[in-house]
């Protein structure tokens, strides 16, 4: 009875984020028929290999799309270099050899975990979605091989609410899975009649489960067991509402950052969505000047009505014959089409869904002739200012929850070295090293150096340099560096 009330709460609670994410639906599937078809299953129902091209005849939007998600992935979360640094809050521990290398031998383990999982095509994955939809989902796990498993969730299986910080807290997700899989993931003893009846006749039906994940509010702190940990994890069937698996996590499971977001809406916006009009304007024009090429290359015959014998061969030397005697001929009808009119505007289209996409500045360093290290840093810092208002989103509401997470669940894996007693306790901070956010401590480190250059020229009058402290200085430029402890000596 308990476990029935608890079903239709958790159905009822289900109902308002279903309502409220019923506007963007629409809004989605459109966004996905331009420019990421293959997940143009939003509000329309389509096979395994339907085509779904029917709507495009410019794939601009589509390679900026796949262009912006690349130069994320690569400024974020780069496979071929680190991205990302373990350190301590406390200022002193950062000068404790054992401690601090303990601390990058686990960043080591993690950096070994994600290549071993299926983390970069799953962060790839998320980037489509946050630079079309403006949203993404991604299920972070404990694996018995790898320790530690990713999965990207598509928008339409995802159901977000916020908390009172405008955090999302509460994820639902409503997905199908056949009988089999039911059988395999919750055991017979818990289905509902129809799915055992179709595990026999039927097991690849399709059956639709919500997964929810939230906030459990009513927990005994400091006991033991999956049922009381301060994340409730609940699967239970819609349609009976049946409570199938009641289990929990430690940390939130799903991170759903949003590209763009407001003060009133839950899910976010994306770069897709600011140029729409543009992408759908220019596949309008691409189609109208396809048409009027064809009209130009095959253009309609006029042809007289009693003057020729049937019927009319159009193939290249084909032959057509008429009455002896008649000046009539075939002529082709001039409609004065001119396809070129239409180039100017399209480009004019092209240009403003690139630069929705960042695509100029993103491709910029690989263009013209030959630069100096002053106009690559320039660019470098251009590329950053874009970016940056993103980048400062993505990390609080991706990459922290998400090196967090990876982080917990390795420790309680016992994938990591025993720790020295002098860390019990501390606070461990994230620090980003990526090559976005490499370029915005380059401006930092460019001033330093500006500023020791300047000094060095006035101490030939004046003692300047008694203002430095140079084991400060040191520091600061080994922080801003990220030298590893192992190759840096304790005070």
């Amino acid at each position: 009875m308990v476990e029935v009330k608890k079903a239709d709460m958790l159905s009822r609670r289900f109902h308002t984020p279903n309502q409220q994410r019923s506007v963007w639906e629409s809004h989605w599937q459109e966004i996905a028929d331009y420019c990421l078809p293959r997940k143009a299953d939003i509000t329309k129902r389509r096979q395994q290999g339907d085509k779904r091209s029917e709507l495009i005849f410019d794939a601009t939007a589509i390679h900026a799309v796949e262009l912006l998600a690349a130069a994320l992935h690569g400024m974020l979360t780069n496979a071929s270099t680190p991205w990302f640094n373990l350190t301590y809050s406390a200022r002193e521990l950062r000068g404790n050899d054992a401690a601090m290398e303990w601390l990058e031998g686990a960043t080591s383990r993690m950096y070994e975990a994600f290549h071993r999982s299926n983390f970069q095509q799953e962060i790839h994955e998320l980037y489509y979605d946050l630079v079309t939809f403006g949203t993404g989902c991604i299920f972070v796990e404990a694996d018995d091989e790898t320790g530690i498993r990713f999965s990207t969730r598509h928008i339409a299986e995802i159901f977000l609410t916020e908390n009172s910080k405008g955090q999302v807290d509460t994820i639902f997700r409503k997905y199908k899975q056949s009988a089999r899989a039911f059988a395999d993931q919750f055991g017979e003893e818990v289905l509902p009649t129809r799915i055992l009846k179709a595990l026999k006749d039927s097991p690849y039906d399709m059956y639709e489960v919500v997964h929810v994940v939230m906030p459990r509010n009513e927990r005994e702190v400091g006991k033991i067991g999956q049922e009381n940990m301060p994340f409730a994890s609940i699967y239970f069937d819609p349609d009976t509402k049946t409570i199938l698996k009641e289990s929990g996590y430690m940390e939130q499971a799903f991170m759903t950052p949003r590209f763009l977001k407001d003060s009133v809406s839950t899910y976010g916006r994306s770069p897709a969505m600011s140029c729409l009009s543009d992408i759908k304007m220019l596949n309008k024009m691409s189609e109208t000047a396809i048409r009027a090429a064809q009209v130009l290359i095959n253009p309609p015959l006029m042809v007289p009505d009693d003057g020729m014998i049937s019927p009319i061969r159009t193939r290249p030397g084909g032959i057509n014959y008429y009455r002896s005697g008649t000046r009539d001929r075939i002529e082709p009808l001039q409609t004065g089409a001119n396809p070129n009119v239409s180039t100017a505007y399209e480009e004019q289209r092209r240009q403003a869904i690139r630069a929705a996409f960042y695509v100029d500045q993103l491709m910029s360093a690989g263009q013209g002739p030959r630069k100096t290290a002053t106009q690559v840093l320039q660019e470098n810092e251009e590329r950053m200012r874009l970016i940056g208002p993103v980048m400062g989103r993505l990390q609080a509401e991706l990459l922290q929850p998400l090196i967090n997470r990876s982080f917990a669940l390795m420790n309680r894996a016992g994938l990591f070295e025993a720790a020295p007693e002098e860390m019990q306790g501390e606070e461990i901070e994230i620090q980003y090293v990526s090559p976005l956010a490499k370029a915005s401590k380059q401006t930092d480190l460019q001033s330093i150096m500006r500023a020791l250059e300047v000094m060095g020229q006035v101490a030939q009058i004046a003692p300047v340099m008694d203002h430095i402290d140079p084991k400060g200085l040191v520091d600061h430029l080994l922080d801003t560096l990220v030298v590893p402890a192992k190759v840096r000596r304790s005070d």
